[in-house]
């Protein structure tokens, strides 16, 4: 007796294309808010509930906490916490008003004497965080924490005090990098990619790039990695490649690197996709829970830069 059922489908219909895969896993496996990311970015969603899923992470502070940074478990609000906060309203358009000034307040009491902001503050003690995160009670300013939020708050032509002295830290910071890591590189592109002195940016941002490439920060050769060192503290295998640092075309990091370098980034992050739908996590992984929320972060993220290159996701 014959089988009945549908045929198999061929390895380039729609539903095995980089995009459907990747819609099986986030809605397998992320969090509403990342599910509602997606529909927004790839499903001509709306922005509202994405908007009221990300309200499930803001505390009466104006900050945001509950492990939005999977990294760093319990309530009590984070910077980091809230630069991804401002992350997701600059992605759907709604970092402005209100809600970020109630943002604001929140950065101005947790700023160091030097206007800027933390990593982490001492209240994430007691609660679950990566070991690799360092909580003490007095922490330093870092451009790690504090240039992406400057950056993003100018690109949304957000004016509060707050700003002026954070801006100055940010300029301070970067202008003086001799030395870095690429997580610190990625904030200062954030800060520069949105600065309101466009010159000056692109004066640091040449500079910074000299370093980046100097100092083997980028992998320019995916099929060479043993040829690029790692950053102490970062996991084995902790590689950052050209599209790390130039999510966009328009980034001033992009000129950093040619043509061919930057096709080879890209096809290297196309190919890292997993036979489950999702891109991996090149971090070091402490724990179930934050690398299966972190998981689908990335996959976002990689589609979102493949697209912004033209990439086609089917």
């Amino acid at each position: 007796m014959a089988e009945t059922g549908a045929s198999p489908l061929p390895p380039t219909s729609p539903a095995h294309s980089p995009l459907a895969r990747a819609e099986h896993f986030v809605w397998l496996t992320a969090r509403v808010l990342e599910q509602r990311l997606f529909a927004y970015h790839f499903l001509e969603g709306s922005a509202d509930p994405v908007e009221t899923a990300l309200d499930a992470y803001r505390n009466e502070d104006g900050g945001y906490g509950h492990a939005l940074e999977p990294d760093l478990r319990g309530p009590v609000s984070q910077p980091l916490h809230t630069g991804h906060a401002l992350r997701v309203l600059d992605a759907i358009g709604r970092c402005g008003g209100q809600r970020v000034e109630r943002v604001c307040r929140y950065l101005t009491s947790v700023t160091t004497p030097d206007g800027a902001l933390p990593a982490i503050h001492p209240s994430q003690r007691g609660y679950p965080a990566a070991p690799f995160v360092p909580i003490v009670d007095d922490p330093p300013s870092e451009l790690l924490a504090t240039g992406p939020v400057v950056g993003l708050l100018h690109r949304n032509e957000v004016w509060h005090a707050w700003l002026f002295r954070a801006t100055d830290f940010c300029w301070q910071a970067v202008e003086s990098l001799e030395r870095s890591h690429p997580y610190e590189v990625q904030a200062a592109v954030a800060f520069l990619d949105s600065a309101p002195d466009r010159p000056r940016a692109e004066a640091v941002a040449d500079r910074l790039g000299r370093l980046v490439r100097e100092h083997r920060l980028a992998a320019l050769d995916p099929a060479r990695l043993d040829a690029y060192p790692v950053a102490p503290g970062y996991a084995s295998g902790e590689h950052h490649f050209p599209h790390d640092y130039a999510k966009t075309p328009t980034s001033l990091a992009r000129g950093w690197f040619t043509d061919d370098e930057m096709a080879r980034s890209l096809d290297f992050l196309a190919e890292e996709q997993q036979e489950d739908g999702g891109w991996p996590i090149h971090w070091r992984q402490w724990a179930p829970g934050p690398a299966v929320e972190a998981r689908p972060l990335v996959t976002l993220d990689a589609l979102r830069t493949l697209r912004a290159y033209g990439h086609s996701l089917g």
